[in-house]
């Protein structure tokens, strides 16, 4: 039972985007400062905070995602981690987050790939 309930969660999370995979979870905003990747950013920076699966213990820093909201799209690097981010979820800058909707909205479902 618990490893079909498993298989689900994983199977809704990845989806086939134009032959590449996509990934799906909840973007949120946050105040940047100094980074886990080692950088000092600012709220007009176009970055990320990726939850912890993602990050990949450090291995995504630098690395450039695409995040897309109905229709709407901003590509951002990762330059931190997201701690208490979802599976698939992502922690934009609030310039980043603004190319996607109001920041009054606060959590957005997207789709985001790595570019």
């Amino acid at each position: 039972m618990h490893a079909t309930k498993f298989f689900l969660a994983v199977a809704t999370s990845v989806v086939l985007a134009g032959g590449a995979l996509a990934t799906n979870g909840d973007a949120t905003y946050f105040f940047p400062g100094l980074g886990a990747c080692g950088l000092f950013n600012t709220n007009n920076d176009f970055i990320v905070a990726l939850n912890p699966t993602d990050y990949n213990g450090g291995a995504a820093c630098g690395r450039n995602i695409r995040v897309n909201y109905q229709g709407r799209s901003v590509t951002v690097t990762v330059r931190d981690l997201c701690p208490g981010c979802g599976p698939g979820g992502v922690d934009l800058s609030p310039a980043a987050f603004q190319q996607l909707a109001d920041l009054s909205v606060g959590r957005i479902p997207v789709e985001w790939d790595f570019v």
